[in-house]
């Protein structure tokens, strides 16, 4: 299995043995159930389905269903020891592992060039009439217009940001819990998804 569903629940610090703190951020991973899989032979790929947040509802006729409140597909390279209904735990990731981390960055709301942008903006002495603002954005006749995708005042944050290659520090599978050095976009709270890195080619 390479893929994780999991939850954002803060940042602290870890000592390492040599007695450098690494900033970590908290991962609370609870059991993911394995929703269905995709075979070669009907979908072309093999991949396996995720679930977390399971609910049980009935249909009219009676029939039960589970509904789960986040699911997310992982393409496999193979689905031996893998069926419908297992629960997945985050003792799958080896400590040192590098992974690859999915999540929506933090809303911001409307932003001003500035800080949207890292404008410079103008004098901050007295009398200039031109401070944080983005200045001139058109230009004369030719082509008397403002081009696509100049950089101007807007929302900012709730973007799909994925950072690669970072190492797992700690691993308590008890508690759910995986430490993964370095910040994860997104609130406390917020839904991420861990997938773990191939592991390097060996050199020669």
């Amino acid at each position: 299995m390479q893929g994780l569903i999991a939850k954002k629940t803060g940042m602290s610090r870890v000592f390492l043995p040599n007695g450098e703190a690494v900033p970590v951020t908290y991962l609370k991973v609870d059991p993911n159930v394995v929703v269905r899989m995709k075979t070669k032979e009907k979908d072309g790929y093999d991949a396996v389905v995720l679930g977390v947040g399971g609910q049980t509802w009935r249909s009219r006729k009676g029939k039960e269903n589970v509904r789960y409140k986040v699911q997310k597909e992982w393409k496999v390279d193979s689905l031996d020891g893998v069926e419908a209904g297992k629960q997945i735990t985050c003792d799958i990731l080896p400590e040192n592992a590098l992974v690859t981390v999915t999540g929506v960055s933090k809303g911001k709301g409307f932003q001003g060039v500035m800080r949207r942008h890292n404008f410079a903006g103008g004098p901050a002495s007295h009398g200039s009439h031109f401070k944080r603002e983005p200045g001139t954005i058109g230009m004369r006749t030719e082509p008397g217009r403002v081009l696509k995708g100049h950089h101007m005042a807007g929302h900012m944050g709730l973007e799909t940001v994925t950072i690669h290659n970072r190492p797992v520090i700690a691993v308590d599978a008890a508690k759910g819990i995986v430490a993964i050095k370095g910040p994860v976009p997104g609130p406390n709270g917020a839904t991420v998804f861990i997938t773990q890195e191939p592991a390097p080619a060996p050199t020669k």
